[in-house]
């Protein structure tokens, strides 16, 4: 496998240049203020790889980088001021969309604390979304084939210990699995629906 031709550093990234990277990115992709500053601190690092293979001296680009990284943070505090990034515009999008998709509130907690939400953000986009821990687990029962949307026997216990390893407490993942099947799918709707 024949490697790729490296193209030259050239100068480390500008202010400008960040600024564009980041529209760039968020053009594409939605992201909090800390997942863009990982992202343009990306492209500092590559630059600043590049310029080491080039030949550079280790000290000039050491110092470029370091200047480059407080830029990144100008950056994105500057794209949060104009709106184009907001930790509670992803929150809210992000939580409505697991919620839906069968996580409990535990495990979008955990989600947006990865994707570095504040959480006093994360609780209140959790507040906001009202979410339905029953209705979020039998979305999951209903992906996972279990409680009301099992076909044939199961094992009650191992459905349990899904449930549970997706964050729901023991009442409400009993309480899911009891459901009759047509109750369930009622739920189910009703929470796409929203």
């Amino acid at each position: 496998m024949a490697s790729r031709p490296s193209r030259p550093a050239g100068p480390a990234p500008s202010d400008a240049a960040l600024h564009e990277a980041g529209l760039a990115y968020l053009a594409r992709y939605a992201t909090t203020e800390a997942g863009l500053a990982r992202t343009l601190e990306r492209v500092v690092d590559r630059w600043a790889r590049r310029a080491m293979a080039d030949g550079g001296e280790v000290d000039a680009v050491a110092a470029q980088a370091a200047q480059a990284r407080g830029a990144v943070r100008a950056v994105v505090a500057r794209l949060a001021a104009a709106g184009a990034v907001s930790d509670a515009t992803f929150a809210a999008s992000r939580t409505r969309s697991l919620v839906r998709g069968g996580r409990s509130r535990r495990a979008v907690a955990a989600h947006l604390a990865a994707k570095g939400v504040r959480a006093e953000m994360a609780h209140a986009a959790l507040e906001a979304e009202e979410t339905d821990e029953l209705a979020a687990a039998l979305v999951l029962a209903r992906r996972r084939r279990i409680g009301p949307f099992r076909v044939g026997d199961g094992d009650r216990l191992r459905e349990l210990a899904m449930l549970a390893r997706a964050g729901f407490s023991q009442a409400v993942a009993s309480e899911a699995l009891r459901m009759p099947r047509e109750d369930a799918e009622e739920v189910v709707t009703r929470l796409r629906r929203r």
